[in-house]
């Protein structure tokens, strides 16, 4: 399939209509065959479960042209399975995992021309989600429900360079004790958005929000997991029952023990002890690893050893292997990365 005449490096990180998505509807007790189809509209009833009572999950993955030129993507069996134990905590039908890796393979093999060259620095983003569709009144789940994926391809997430974050630390919780952090439910990340602005139109790039109890440990920003590195490159991750376990932040802490040699820690981390690292990195899907330069607790500068001009060294190395792995120019543990097109 001939790709798409797209300025592949300078496609930003937005949405574009593609050719296909994938549509599985759940209704009766069980999921029906699924389709690939080319409408992009959703039509609901006005009383529809997401409508009323935010019953909503997704995930985020990107596929990948490797250096060889195949078509491949990353640990997408970890989202299929935290796709599930999100459903599960939101009181929605797991979409099986098999099929969910089939529904992935189905909508990449379908929206090739999309898939950006090797050595682009471009990616394309795919997006499953599940919502309920079933007309509710009362407070109760849905009966029905709808498994969609779409894709669009992405842009490097750092145009022009990696540039260290400026973040704050909010006075806002992003989720209860006893909630729903954990999940990667749309509601999470709904209540994060005011908090956002607000930092946002204070000049900071992102919420440094703590832990809904005491306040004193670091849990998350809105979308992304905390990496720290010590000054004895020892590397620390914040280990508490109400953020998200990111997937990028799991292979990160692999590839840091088995890759580099490093010590790493989960653990609960003070936000007394930033002033103490030498690194600070998050982790996510859309960037792999973005560095941070400063936190700022209400006037009071955090600054990282790493400065305010690029990514520390442990970091980078981190990002570099990541990387590699992803496009076909690092060895890749085993069962990290899942061929679904060969190379053309």
């Amino acid at each position: 399939m001939e790709k798409k005449n797209l300025d592949w490096e300078n496609i930003g990180f937005g949405y574009r209509k593609t050719d296909k998505r994938y549509v599985s509807q759940y209704k009766g007790g069980s999921w029906d065959e699924g389709t690939l189809t080319s409408d992009a509209n959703v039509v609901l009833n006005e009383c529809a479960g997401i409508l009323q009572y935010c019953q909503e999950i997704f995930e985020g993955l990107k596929a990948y042209t490797a250096k060889d030129g195949s078509i491949v993507t990353f640990r997408p069996d970890l989202n299929a399975e935290r796709m599930m134990d999100s459903a599960r905590g939101m009181e929605m039908p797991p979409f099986p995992k098999e099929r969910f890796l089939e529904a992935v393979d189905q909508v990449v093999k379908a929206n090739t021309a999309w898939v950006p060259p090797y050595g682009t620095g471009a990616s394309l983003y795919l997006r499953p989600y599940m919502f309920a569709t079933g007309p509710v009144i009362g407070v109760k789940p849905s009966d029905e429900y709808q498994f969609r994926i779409i894709c669009t391809p992405v842009g490097p997430y750092f145009k022009g360079g990696v540039r260290p974050l400026t973040l704050c630390v909010s006075d806002y919780d992003r989720a209860a004790p006893h909630g729903t952090g954990h999940l990667k439910a749309g509601l999470n990340y709904a209540m994060s958005l005011h908090a956002y602005v607000t930092a946002h139109n204070a000049g900071y790039d992102e919420n440094m929000f703590l832990d809904p109890i005491t306040r004193t440990y670091v849990e998350e920003t809105g979308g992304a997991n905390f990496l720290f590195v010590t000054k004895d490159k020892e590397i620390v991750t914040p280990k508490s029952n109400t953020i998200l376990p990111s997937i990028t932040r799991r292979s990160m802490l692999y590839v840091a023990e088995h890759y580099l040699g490093l010590k790493v820690t989960e653990r609960p981390v003070l936000l007394s002890e930033l002033q103490d690292f030498a690194e600070c990195g998050l982790c996510g899907t859309a960037a792999v690893i973005s560095p941070v330069g400063k936190v700022v607790d209400h006037g009071k500068e955090i600054c990282f050893a790493s400065g305010m001009e690029k990514m520390g060294p442990v970091i980078q190395q981190l990002y570099d292997l990541l990387t590699g792995i992803q496009l076909g120019t690092v060895e890749a543990p085993e069962g990290w990365i899942r061929r679904i097109v060969d190379k053309e």
